[in-house]
């Protein structure tokens, strides 16, 4: 079966559609490209989070509406299209681009399921936080700021798929030894070394179960595969990245996006 791609690669929760036996001639479709879709911004479309299952997430619960069959804990969700990932196997992705925000909350139950406010990581709102008993950085006016690292990626597989994985608290730790091992990759140029973009090599996530003396859950777990050999993978990717740093594709951190790690 031939793959079909479109010149701009996959949007927001978008996959690339093999043809299935017995289908209508992609001809046909390719007439009528993009009709339905005219009036739909990137305002309309919902970018998939990758989110880390764990013990109490509402999916993994077979009475709770949220279910999705055949979740478990320590397994990989993608909160659009309730795919499902062997967090033992992880995947593979192209991390296309970084961003690291300060997003403000109420208290469960207090809010909208939607953050209050995001900041960026260099503004002053950080200096006006006193830190709670449970650790939460309290503003003035009651809320908490949680320091977010946003990880826009590509998933790759026979459907490359576009998705943000957002790592706050314990998972830091883990956004920081993954900028580094990006940032530490060097490659000889007609000019010396220099650091290839980010999305020219393959990473695999995995999910481990972790501890403190707070609790146990399951968090991620980053290793590089090596470079990229696909040109048209690599193409979507960067057509990835320059959408996000145009400020075309942006996080919408809502509860859905939230993992399982609790600290």
């Amino acid at each position: 079966m031939n793959q079909e791609t479109s010149g701009s690669g996959p949007g927001p929760g978008n996959t690339i559609i093999k043809k299935e036996a017995g289908a209508l001639s992609t001809n046909l479709f390719e007439a009528d490209a993009n009709a339905g879709s005219q009036n739909m911004t990137q305002e309309d479309l919902a970018l998939p989070f990758l989110k880390v299952l764990g013990q109490l997430s509402p999916e993994v619960n077979k009475r709770d509406g949220k279910y999705v069959e055949g979740a478990e804990p320590g397994m990989i969700l993608n909160t659009v299209t309730n795919e499902i990932y062997d967090g033992a196997k992880g995947i593979n992705v192209l991390p296309v681009f970084y961003e690291r925000k300060y997003v403000e909350w109420a208290d469960r139950g207090e809010g909208r399921g939607a953050p209050v406010a995001i900041h960026n990581a260099d503004s002053d709102i950080v200096s006006t936080t006193t830190r709670d008993k449970s650790f939460k950085d309290r503003l003035p006016n009651g809320n908490y700021l949680e320091n977010t690292a946003n990880h826009f990626v590509v998933v790759l597989g026979d459907n490359p798929q576009t998705a943000l994985i957002s790592m706050k608290a314990t998972q830091l730790k883990i956004s920081r030894k993954w900028n580094s091992i990006m940032m530490g990759i060097k490659m000889p140029g007609k000019n010396g070394l220099f650091t290839p973009p980010t999305y020219s090599h393959i990473y695999n996530l995995k999910t481990v179960q972790m501890s403190n003396d707070k609790g146990t859950w399951f968090g991620w777990d980053v290793s590089k595969v090596g470079p990229v050999t696909d040109k048209s993978v690599y193409d979507i990717a960067k057509g990835f990245a320059e959408r996000v740093g145009k400020g075309e594709v942006q996080a919408k951190h809502g509860s859905e996006e939230t993992s399982s790690t609790p600290y």
